[in-house]
C-alpha cells in the first residue's frame, strides 16, 4: 500500500502543467543534445544550471533529468542513420544498426530501439520505487564513520571503472578533492587556498567549473575535427517491425534491463557499460553469432534496454545516499544544492512530493519519449547537417551569460574561461573529467564526515574500522584498488575499454 501512495503522490506531483511541460522540454532536448554528437547531456545540463535558479526544485530536477535519459534516446537515432553515436552508450547499437539501415531496414532498427528503451524505462522505473526507499531506510542507519567510508568506496569505483589509465583517474579524483578545499574552512572559518581574492571564500563555484570542463572544453576538442558522415535517411521504410523481429527482441530486453538496472547503480558509466555488457552476453547467447555485425536486431534490442536502464537506476545512489554514480548524478546533487535541497535519506521523508514526482516524472518522460521519437526521426537526422561551425559560438554565448547571471561578477568568466582552458588539456593528455567532478563534488562531504566522526570518537582514527558498516565499505574499496594493481586484472580491464 505504501508503494501504491507513493506514485499516486508522484504522480500527482508530476502531472501538474507546470512539471509536464518541463518534463517535455527536457526530453526533447535530451534527444537533441543526444543526436548532435559533442552536445552530450553533461554539457548541456552544465550549462543549463545556472538558469535553475529561477525554476523551483521539482520543475528544475523533472527538466534535468528529461535531458540524461533523453539524451540516450537520440543517440540511437544517428547511431542507426548515420553510424555515428550521439552519446558513447550508444556505439553499441551502431555496429547492427548502421548494417540493418544500409539494408532497408532502419525504420526497424528505430522502433526496437525506441522500444527496447521505453519497456527498460518503465521497469528500471518500479526498479527504482521498489528499491530506493529500503536504501534511504538502511542510509538513515549511517552515523559519519559509514558516511565517510561510503564516499571513500565511491570515489574509488569510479576511478576503477573509468576509461582509461586508472592512474590518470585516480589523479583526477585527487585534485577534484584538493579543489574542494578552496574557500573559508568550515569549522574555524580560516580561508583555505583563496590567495586573498574574496570571490573564492565560498570555494570555487560548482556550476563555472562544470561549465568549463564540460562546456568550454568539449568546444575547443570537437572544433579539432571537422566534417559530418553521410545520412542513411532515404531507406528508413517502416517503422512497424515482424512479429519474428519482437519474439527475438522479448528476451534481449530483459536481460539488457536487467544489467542495465545492476550496472547503473555503480559510480562510473554505468549506461555505457552495460550497453557493452549487454551486445557481449547475447553474442555469447546466440545460436549464430556471426549476425552480429551484420543487422541483427538484438544487437540493438539489448544495448539500447541496458543503457537506458543504467541511465534511469543511476539515481538511486543519488537521490538515497547523496552519491553521485556518475558525472551527471554529479550535476544534479548541484542543482540540488542550488535549490536549498541537502542530497541524501532525507528529502525522502522531508521532501516527499519531489522525491516520487521525480521518479514519476521517469515514466512520463519515456512515454513521451516514445511518442515523440519515431514521428520525429527526419527532423532529428536533418539537425545533423548544422555546421559545428555555427553552433559553438551561440553555445560559448549561452554559457558567458548563464554563468554571468550567477552573481553578476566578471571574476565566474575569467575562471570559466580558466577551467575550460584546463579542462581542454586535461583532455588532450587522456584525462576523464567525470573522476575530477566526482571528486570535486564528494569532497565537502568527504571532509564533514570525516571531522564529524573524529570529533565523536576523541580524535581517534579506529573509529573507521571498528565499526562493522564502515569496515566493512573500506575493505571492498581496498579490495577494489588491490583488483587494479594486479596485472592480469589491469590488463583483462584494459582489453574491455578498448573493445
Amino acid at each position: 500500500m505504501d508503494v501504491l501512495a507513493n506514485l499516486m503522490l508522484g504522480f500527482s506531483t508530476a502531472a501538474t502543467p507546470e512539471n509536464l511541460l518541463y518534463c517535455l522540454l527536457g526530453t526533447v532536448l535530451g534527444t537533441a543534445v543526444g543526436v548532435l554528437p559533442g552536445l552530450g547531456p553533461s554539457t548541456t545540463i552544465a550549462l543549463l544550471l545556472p538558469f535553475t535558479f529561477t525554476l523551483g526544485p521539482t520543475p528544475s530536477l523533472i527538466m534535468l533529468a528529461g535531458i540524461y535519459y533523453g539524451a540516450q534516446y537520440g543517440g540511437s537515432t544517428t547511431a542507426i542513420l548515420l553510424n555515428l553515436p550521439g552519446e558513447p552508450s550508444s556505439a553499441v547499437t551502431a555496429l547492427d544498426g548502421y548494417q540493418m539501415a544500409r539494408q532497408g531496414r532502419a525504420g526497424h532498427a528505430l522502433a526496437i530501439a525506441a522500444t527496447s528503451s521505453f519497456a527498460a524505462g518503465t521497469l528500471a522505473t518500479f526498479v527504482i520505487v521498489l528499491f530506493a526507499p529500503v536504501l534511504s531506510s538502511v542510509a538513515l542507519e549511517f552515523g559519519p564513520a559509514e558516511y565517510f567510508s561510503l564516499v571513500v568506496l565511491g570515489l574509488i569505483f569510479s576511478v576503477a571503472l573509468a576509461h582509461g589509465s586508472a592512474v590518470r583517474a585516480l589523479a583526477m579524483v585527487v585534485f577534484g578533492l584538493l579543489l574542494s578545499l578552496v574557500g573559508n574552512d568550515v569549522t574555524s572559518g580560516e580561508p583555505r587556498f583563496t590567495f586573498g581574492r574574496l570571490e573564492l571564500a565560498d570555494g570555487i563555484n560548482f556550476v563555472t567549473l562544470s561549465v568549463g570542463f564540460f562546456g568550454i572544453a568539449e568546444i575547443l576538442r570537437n572544433l579539432e575535427t571537422e566534417g559530418t558522415a553521410g545520412i542513411v535517411t532515404r531507406t528508413i521504410g517502416r517503422l512497424l517491425p515482424s512479429r519474428a523481429d519482437l519474439r527475438a527482441c522479448v528476451a534481449p530486453i530483459a536481460r539488457g534491463t536487467a544489467i542495465g538496472s545492476l550496472l547503473g547503480i555503480l559510480p562510473g558509466g554505468g549506461a555505457l557499460l552495460s550497453s557493452f555488457a549487454s551486445y557481449t552476453l547475447e553474442k555469447k547467447l546466440s545460436d549464430t553469432p556471426g549476425r552480429f555485425g551484420q543487422g541483427a536486431i538484438e544487437g540493438v534490442a539489448g544495448p539500447e534496454a541496458a543503457n537506458n536502464a543504467g541511465a534511469q537506476t543511476s539515481f538511486i545512489p543519488m537521490l538515497t545516499l547523496g552519491l553521485p554514480a556518475n558525472a551527471v548524478m554529479a550535476m544534479m546533487v548541484g542543482a540540488m544544492v542550488i535549490q536549498g535541497i541537502v542530497p541524501g535519506p532525507n528529502v525522502m521523508t522531508e521532501r516527499p512530493a519531489l522525491f516520487w514526482g521525480l521518479i514519476a516524472s521517469m515514466w512520463i518522460g519515456n512515454l513521451m519519449l516514445l511518442v515523440l521519437n519515431l514521428p520525429l526521426v527526419g527532423v532529428w537526422a536533418r539537425l545533423m547537417t548544422i555546421p559545428y561551425t555555427w553552433l559553438f559560438p551561440a553555445i560559448l554565448t549561452f554559457s558567458a551569460i548563464g554563468i554571468y547571471s550567477l552573481n553578476g561578477n566578471v571574476f565566474d568568466l575569467y575562471a570559466l574561461c580558466v577551467s575550460g582552458v584546463l579542462g581542454y588539456v586535461l583532455l588532450r593528455l587522456g584525462c576523464e573529467p567525470a573522476p575530477f567532478l566526482l571528486g570535486f563534488v564528494l569532497g565537502p562531504m568527504l571532509e564533514e564526515h570525516m571531522r564529524r566522526a573524529m570529533l565523536l570518537s576523541f580524535g581517534n582514527p579506529a573509529v573507521f574500522v571498528t565499526r562493522p558498516i564502515s569496515a566493512g565499505l573500506l575493505l571492498l574499496a581496498l579490495l577494489a584498488l588491490l583488483a587494479m594493481a594486479f596485472p592480469a586484472i589491469a590488463k583483462k580491464r584494459n582489453k574491455v575499454f578498448v573493445e
